[in-house]
């Protein structure tokens, strides 16, 4: 027989009182908008990453040196209750399956951040940096040589090249803001993530994010090339297809911006060869030789004033350059920047020069960091 509706309420307090007992508790509050606290601190102290790692506070990157951001120590659940719920789900699945993954998310008026998360000893953890608020201008790169000439080509591929973590991006992003300020355009980005959002100004500019808008860069080029633009910037030329079609838009009339991750002008021409098979390879450095309008490379170093500057070097592709790619004496490029200075070009140790003339850089660190001591020696006693 029924019982009665109070002992039904008084039921179902016991079984709710039951799973209560059997449920885990909710770790802490650290989970719960907490990683937009910690980052909040990045952005206040003027810092440039966020590190979580197991058996460790959250750590910030201050002017270079590292400080806590909150005093939990986290372990691995940590780390993943506080950014999963800015991972996109198809990355959560790569993540799961055991690979590092890439992203970049906002947090309203903090800005845009850059994740990798991955896993130390088997245990969650994540670098997040912290993106300018803003486009970079070109000036507040703080490059020895101006580069902006890069933005007025008419056409052609442009190589950025440099080591993980030397500015690449940033500096693709200043191209495109100088372009945007200046000419009526459309621009179409390929970026895996999105790092900047750079609005419509006199440019129409279009970021397609790769797992978002397109699932890889050769299909996102693919479109690219049918949708009518004067400039195509490709995040990365990570594999054979991608630098064929970025060759081919180069050579079809389009102005083609592209990173590599090599150190100096002739690795970065070497790359693009070298990354398809030998078969191919003899093709491919004549597409080559006709594609290249530029080779700029970077890598930023501590300067004494405080902070990172980029030195530099930097190939306006002429003819004689051209001849070099085509019969692959590479070794030679560096005289073609010399030969080539009254067109923009300049070497890496007239960069080195111009850093210790502004008091960047001491003389001692910059002999130690050229390629070619002797031509630096030689530039720095001009100016004595």
């Amino acid at each position: 027989m029924p019982g009665s509706n109070d002992d039904l309420d008084d039921l179902d307090r016991l079984v709710s009182e039951l799973n209560l007992a059997v449920s885990p508790a909710p770790r802490s509050a650290i989970h719960d908008g907490v990683l937009e606290g910690w980052l909040a601190r990045v952005r206040e102290g003027g810092g440039s990453d966020l590190l979580l790692v197991s058996g460790a506070p959250p750590t910030m990157r201050i002017r270079g040196k590292l400080s806590a951001a909150s005093a939990e120590i986290l372990d691995g659940e940590d780390v993943e209750a506080a950014v999963m719920p800015f991972v996109p789900m198809r990355l959560q699945d790569r993540y799961r399956s055991g690979e590092a993954v890439d992203l970049a998310f906002r947090l309203g008026s903090l800005g845009r951040f850059r994740m990798n998360l991955h896993r130390e000893r088997g245990r969650a953890a994540a670098s997040i940096r912290a993106l300018p608020l803003h486009v970079p201008l070109l000036p507040d790169l703080h490059f020895t040589h101006d580069i902006a000439m890069l933005t007025t080509l008419p056409r052609g591929l442009v190589l950025i090249g440099g080591p993980t973590g030397s500015g690449k991006t940033t500096t693709l992003a200043a191209l495109v803001a100088e372009i945007n300020a200046r000419d009526s355009r459309h621009i179409i980005t390929v970026e895996d993530p999105i790092e900047y959002d750079h609005p419509h100004g006199r440019c129409l500019v279009e970021q397609i994010g790769i797992g978002v808008d397109a699932p890889d860069f050769p299909t996102a080029l693919r479109a690219a090339v049918r949708q009518a633009p004067d400039v195509i910037v490709v995040g990365e030329m990570r594999d054979p297809e991608t630098m064929r079609i970025a060759l081919s838009a180069a050579e079809t009339g389009h102005l083609v911006f592209a990173t590599v991750h090599t150190t100096d002008v002739a690795a970065a021409v070497s790359r693009i060869a070298d990354a398809f098979a030998s078969e191919r390879q003899n093709a491919v450095r004549q597409e080559r030789a006709r594609a290249l309008a530029a080779v700029l490379t970077q890598t930023l170093i501590p300067s004494s004033a405080g902070g990172v500057v980029p030195m530099s070097e930097l190939l306006i592709v002429s003819y004689g350059a051209r001849q070099h790619v085509r019969k692959n004496t590479l070794q030679h490029l560096n005289q073609e920047i010399t030969i080539t200075r009254k067109l923009g070009s300049f070497t890496l140790e007239e960069s080195l020069a111009k850093l210790v003339q502004r008091g960047a850089l001491e003389r001692k660190d910059a002999l130690l960091r050229a390629a070619h001591p002797d031509e630096l020696e030689s530039l720095l006693s001009r100016v004595q």
